[in-house]
């Protein structure tokens, strides 16, 4: 009968416990007092060697005595290995799987070191590995890394300030090293270390000081990505352009796209539909072939909330949809202001238009 280690140390507890009180009833029932046959046991079933209490004449308690001596330290033996093989098997577990993980991290090349496994760090893995790249935890917090562990990612535990620990995590072989730790002067000593180290390694690094993003890039950084100011920026653009912005986010894209479109002189712009005003009643194909400026409509949200994106030339605006036009920043704002106007209405002669 096979068991596993846990099972196999109660199993054993309950046969030793079983055998003791059998073995102190046959004494019991043979002439000894409850008080030396507990004793007697004792001393059978763990070979201590003094001597009995009463002498034992009769065979039949010379066979029982033979079988406590049998049964009981074969029971007590199977308690302490399985409890044994418990410590060992953990033991052993443990280390096979801080090999297996060792070798992994040994394996790796063009990867990405993340140091730090906190809100930002996580997301940050959890979005490289959405995208197929591969990547590596370092992280001091040994709770973390178990989490890391559990979430499918190569994780070791470890100072990354420490030349040691990131040549552990291949910090030659790496193509980029992101320190997301929450504190400025920690992320700073890990890109001087991993600059130290490999100086072809893109560095990222998090920033919280206003002051931080220049000394960063002074320790090695590459980019830097200040925190406070990305969240002070989305909330901005919810305000402003709330519609854009919420694009960006619905189609997995990030501020950082909308910076990316400023620097070459584009940008995200929303337009609502008014009642009365020269958009409402007509085709988007009209729209655009009678603008004088060079813009893109992106995309339309209905009044009822629905996004259409890249919509068709003959689809019809009306009050209340919001448009998201895409140009030029010098010519966006005209647009913007061109397409708010209200109809004026014209008399000819007597007639109304």
């Amino acid at each position: 009968m096979f068991f596993s280690p846990v099972r196999r140390v109660f199993f054993g507890l309950g046969v030793f416990i079983a055998i003791c009180i059998a073995a102190v009833l046959g004494y019991v029932r043979g002439g000894f007092s409850p008080q030396d046959a507990i004793y007697m046991v004792v001393i059978t079933v763990f070979g201590v060697g003094y001597g009995e209490v009463q002498p034992i004449n009769s065979p039949l308690l010379r066979l029982h005595t033979i079988l406590v001596i049998v049964f009981g330290y074969g029971a007590a033996v199977y308690t302490v290995g399985g409890f044994i093989q418990m410590l060992v098997d953990g033991e052993l577990q443990n280390a096979l799987k801080a090999r297996k993980m060792s070798n992994g991290i040994a394996n790796l090349k063009n990867h990405t070191i993340i140091c730090g496994y906190g809100r930002i760090g996580s997301m940050m893995a959890r979005e490289l590995q959405t995208n197929d790249k591969p990547l590596v935890v370092v992280d001091e917090d040994a709770e973390k890394i178990d989490q890391a562990h559990q979430d499918g990612f190569l994780a070791m535990v470890g100072n990354a300030t420490e030349e040691s620990v990131l040549q552990a995590a291949g910090i030659d072989r790496a193509t980029t090293l992101a320190t997301m730790l929450p504190i400025d002067s920690a992320n700073a000593f890990i890109c001087v270390t991993a600059r130290a180290l490999n100086k072809s390694v893109e560095v990222i690094s998090r920033g919280e000081a206003p002051s931080a993003e220049k000394k960063l890039r002074m320790c090695g950084a590459d980019h830097v990505v200040m925190m406070p100011a990305i969240a002070a920026k989305r909330a901005a653009q919810l305000v402003i352009r709330p519609t854009a912005a919420c694009l960006l986010q619905t189609q997995g894209l990030t501020e950082t796209v909308s910076d990316e479109l400023h620097s070459i002189g584009l940008v995200m712009e929303d337009l609502k539909v008014e009642a009365g005003t020269v958009l409402e009643g007509k085709p988007i194909s009209s729209i655009e072939l009678k603008g004088n400026y060079g813009f893109l409509i992106v995309a339309i949200r209905s009044t009822d909330g629905v996004v259409q994106m890249n919509p068709s030339g003959d689809v019809v605006l009306k009050a209340g949809d919001v448009v998201i036009v895409l140009g030029h920043k010098n010519d966006v704002p005209a647009i913007i202001t061109r397409y708010r106007f209200k109809k004026v209405a014209m008399s000819y002669r007597g007639a109304s238009h």
